[in-house]
């Protein structure tokens, strides 16, 4: 078997995982996805809106992340979400709010960053993840991308 290694994921809402001994955790980084085993180097990543999946001896549990970060060093993984729902616990209604969310970003950067792309493609990029997410999940959206 693997080494173990701590595992700790805490929303604002609840703590999902605390101290528990996962084999290997999947991160949605901002970056591109990353596997975090015992030993990884020492990283801290924003994450994006995805899916994230911790691994135990024998049993896998997946999560929605809507964002947040995560501090990965050689004894374990610690995320801070900023929302956090296990996937047998997501709902459609779970699903709009975030999308709603991403949504509100995007028209909050367009009206205070007009002049600044970046920005605004930001906020869409966080958009259209979190309506993958859904997807993914088959909770499917039908909401339309801003062009």
């Amino acid at each position: 078997m693997a080494d173990a290694m701590q595992f700790d994921l805490v929303s604002p809402e609840r703590r999902l995982a605390s101290s528990d001994e996962a084999v290997s955790v999947q991160v949605p980084g901002a970056a591109g996805d990353m596997t975090v085993m015992a030993g990884h180097a020492p990283t801290l990543t924003i994450l994006r809106p995805g899916g994230l999946r911790a691994e135990w001896a024998g049993s896998t549990t997946e999560y929605v992340v809507s964002g947040g970060f995560a501090e990965i060093n050689a004894g374990g993984v610690t995320v801070l979400a900023e929302r956090a729902v296990p996937v047998d616990e997501m709902t459609r209604e779970h699903l709009d709010e975030m999308i709603a969310e991403a949504q509100a970003a995007v028209e909050t950067a367009r009206e205070n960053a007009a002049d600044e792309p970046d920005v605004i493609d930001s906020a869409v990029k966080v958009l259209a993840d979190m309506v993958a997410v859904g997807d993914h999940i088959r909770l499917s959206s039908n909401t339309p991308l801003p062009g």
